[in-house]
């Protein structure tokens, strides 16, 4: 099946649980996941991603896929909160090894390289290290790293937060018109300006409430 299927999926960290019972169906295109900071949408991508595993219920990959190294080399494209982009590397060195980690002959990561470097308008920083870049340039720079296997699925962790509108517009551009083709793509995010991005979209504050006494300060 061309899904990824959630199963009574529970989680927890430590006493505190996070997701209870959840069951959802992710298929091919990008699906927006939507909630307040604390509600879950960073953990159901580290599930998935299989960095995490669950305390209750299953995850079904696509096909015959399994959870594990291998998928996480070939088929996983994950852009982290944190971006994780190697400091002492370029940023054409950042992708071009995980083209090589994800075992693509040298000539298609080149050819990968180039197009996503163009499609997010990195071309003219694609030998500088990522410290010399702006948040923006970073930001884009660890999307078109997660983009160079052109996965089967891409998990993305709030990939516009803190981006000023012009950022955001690239990255939504790239989302909405390049995604590989039968690519399942999960965008955990709480920013309104990806409202009208999604082919589904998924609210997240309905697994776990606001916290009361936020809603009394704000």
């Amino acid at each position: 099946m061309t899904a990824i299927t959630c199963e009574n999926l529970g989680f927890a960290y430590g006493r505190t649980p996070v997701l209870d019972a959840f069951d959802a169906t992710f298929r091919p295109g990008l699906t927006l996941i939507k909630g307040f900071s604390g509600c879950g949408k960073s953990t159901l991508l580290k599930l998935v991603a299989g960095y995490l595993r669950p305390t209750a219920g299953r995850i079904v990959l696509p096909g015959d896929t399994r959870h594990g190294a291998a998928f996480q080399r070939r088929d996983l494209g994950f852009v982290f909160q944190q971006l994780n982009l190697l400091p002492l590397a370029s940023v054409r060195r950042n992708l071009a090894l995980v083209g090589a980690l994800a075992g693509l002959p040298a000539a298609t990561t080149d050819a990968r390289i180039d197009k996503y470097l163009a499609l997010l308008g990195l071309e003219a920083f694609a030998d500088r290290d990522p410290g010399s870049l702006s948040g923006g340039q970073q930001q884009r720079a660890a999307i078109a790293r997660a983009l160079i296997k052109e996965p089967a699925v891409f998990l993305l962790d709030e990939p516009t937060s803190g981006l000023d509108d012009l950022n955001c517009r690239v990255i939504m551009n790239l989302l909405g018109a390049h995604l590989p083709a039968g690519c399942i793509c999960l965008v955990a995010t709480h920013d309104w300006r990806l409202n009208a991005l999604p082919h589904e979209s998924l609210d997240f504050n309905r697994f776990l409430p606001v916290e009361r006494h936020l809603v009394a300060l704000a």
